[in-house]
């Protein structure tokens, strides 16, 4: 039995496991989203950053990679290191995977995916939509355990590039990041 695990945030350019292969495609229904509230990474539960999750959307794909993983033990330890590693996402959903825009087919039916649901309830990480301005300012200012926010932000707009993906979420929230920065870099030299 093979597992395929589908990485839309920064299982993109860190997979963090063995895997036999890497196959760049989409799901479809869904779009990327810097709505869930990462306080054991990106942030602290003091000042939560912010990393993507999925929302449904109908008619949008969100693009990503997807990792085969063969070997029973590969597969054993890649579980295990997720369900740490994406410990704020409540929900799992088994998706068709899609490498070719035309197709009506998928390439790979039953990819795991980790998802934020935002159900408060279930998911109390869960910060929702705000104007892109806000977000941009929670990134600047959040670093957790695994370094600033802006990082992960930059890190995926850069791994979305190099499989040719423009993410116009993902790059409008860089801009604005780089914008904040410059401005706070020339309020610096000016003070």
């Amino acid at each position: 039995m093979v597992m395929w695990v589908f990485g839309y945030g920064s299982l993109i350019w860190k997979a963090g496991f063995n895997y036999d292969d890497r196959v760049v495609g989409f799901i479809k229904g869904y779009r990327r989203v810097f709505y869930q509230g990462s306080t054991d990474h990106r942030g602290t539960p003091e000042y939560p950053g912010r990393a993507v999750t999925l929302e449904p959307a109908d008619g949008e794909v969100c693009w990503g990679v997807a990792y085969k993983i063969s070997k029973k033990e590969d597969e054993e330890t890649a579980i295990t290191y997720l369900e740490v590693r994406e410990k704020q996402y409540d929900q799992k959903a088994y998706l068709d995977f899609f490498t070719d825009p035309a197709a009506t087919t998928p390439a790979i039916s039953g990819v795991m995916v980790y998802v934020a649901s935002s159900d408060k309830k279930h998911n109390q990480n869960y910060l929702g939509p705000a104007p892109l301005k806000d977000i941009a300012k929670q990134i600047v200012h959040a670093k957790g355990p695994s370094g600033p926010n802006r990082d992960y932000l930059f890190n995926l707009e850069m791994a979305l590039i190099q499989i040719g993906v423009k993410d116009k979420h993902v790059m409008d929230l860089a801009n604005e990041v780089r914008q904040i920065l410059s401005e706070m870099e020339q309020q610096e030299l000016t003070s």
